[in-house]
């Protein structure tokens, strides 16, 4: 297949092109959308590109009904994604519930700006941590990503379409302004590079009589497609195995939804992802996500070079969250420092996990500005 964009080289490029190109890539072949700054440039480049590779790109009248469209296009078996940015994603929050709920492997890219409201459209914030993980109602499980460069906005893209393929699940893709809008050198891999992960599809119309059931035992069911013959029923209401209402039915509600939780939490290890810093003998450790990240590995540098025996976790994977790590660094370090571009949200996770063993301080920054890496020294130095 001819790709519009070149495949096999490096490119210099914005981190929304990243992302569109990582979805073409990665099979993606349905997008719905609606403009909103800082995402807008995902949209305008799936809206060039889609029809390149024989793709929809459509732009729906909100938030709502373009996540609701990619959940349409994914049942009819399409790899399927849509971006906005805080206000777009308040928006989608019943319909991302209803993805899990119904089990819909979609992407949803959340570039994140500064709020609450319309707040700040051009600069970026992390004030959306929480809100994805927990911004629908009710017990959910889902994937957060979160990229601190470029090259990751599209790796995490690919990933993010594979998590959700093969865990049949929502991933909410957590980048930020910052990263949306920066140039940096890519790698854009050929498509022989690339290891792309399809839906589990059922193997009989038995199977396909049970889209809501656990035939191989890992929680992940076969998702029938619609259009291929099978009769199939989907709601967001309490379903059995078949998918039919159960809604007052207390034992069919705790079996789907642990379920739900169990297909996830079972494989963390497969989706958890950090990356350490320096961390075997620190002392002092630094625990951040996306772009703040890249100012905490330069204040380590600098830590060390006076004689602070400090270190980075970087988080890749913000949900699920590996509690049992966080809680062993801990025990090995004396305090650990969270900055992030909010008022504290990742800061309660690892506050957490570290379960006591060891201070946690928050290094909080508002405003559309990322932290500077001597900002984050002097709060360590005291």
């Amino acid at each position: 297949m001819r790709y519009p964009f070149p495949v096999g080289k490096s490119d210099f490029i914005q981190g929304d092109e990243a992302i569109a190109r990582a979805a073409i890539l990665a099979g993606c072949r349905f997008y719905a959308g609606y403009p909103i700054t800082p995402a807008s440039e995902i949209f305008e480049a799936m809206a060039l590109y889609m029809p390149l590779v024989d793709g929809v790109s459509i732009q729906m009248e909100d938030e709502i009904a373009s996540i609701a469209a990619i959940i349409g296009a994914s049942w009819a078996g399409a790899k399927a994604m849509t971006a906005t940015s805080g206000p777009g994603f308040s928006l989608m929050q019943e319909n991302l519930g209803y993805a899990v709920m119904t089990e819909t492997p979609i992407v949803v890219v959340d570039v994140q700006r500064g709020g609450p409201s319309t707040g700040q459209p051009t600069l970026p914030a992390q004030g959306d941590i929480m809100q994805a993980i927990w911004g629908t109602h009710g017990d959910h499980m889902l994937i957060v990503l979160s990229p601190s460069t470029v090259q990751e906005a599209f790796d995490f893209t690919i990933l993010a379409f594979n998590f959700a393929e093969k865990y049949r699940t929502p991933v909410v893709l957590l980048t930020d302004a910052e990263i949306a809008h920066m140039r940096e050198r890519v790698y854009i891999p050929s498509p022989e590079e690339i290891e792309l992960v399809e839906r589990k599809l059922p193997a009989s119309e038995e199977e396909a009589k049970l889209p809501f059931g656990d035939p191989h035992g890992d929680g992940v069911p076969p998702m029938p497609i619609f259009g291929k013959g099978y009769r199939t029923y989907v709601t967001g209401l309490t379903h059995d195995e078949r998918g039919r209402p159960k809604t007052v039915d207390a034992e069919v509600h705790e079996k789907l939804i642990t379920r739900i939780f169990r297909k996830i939490l079972d494989h963390k290890d497969e989706i958890i992802s950090y990356e350490e810093f320096m961390l075997d003998d620190a002392d002092v450790a630094i625990v951040s996500t996306g772009i703040v990240s890249r100012s905490a590995i330069r204040a380590v540098k600098i830590l060390r070079e006076r004689g602070v025996k400090a270190g980075l976790l970087k988080l890749n994977t913000v949900w699920p969250f590996d509690f049992d790590y966080i809680e062993e660094l801990a025990e090995r370090v004396r305090k650990i420092y969270v900055p992030e571009m909010n008022l504290g949200q990742l800061y309660h996770l690892v506050k957490e996990g570290a379960n006591g063993k060891a201070e946690v301080e928050l290094i909080a920054k508002i405003g559309g500005e990322v932290h500077t890496p001597m900002e984050i020294v002097e709060r360590v130095v005291g």
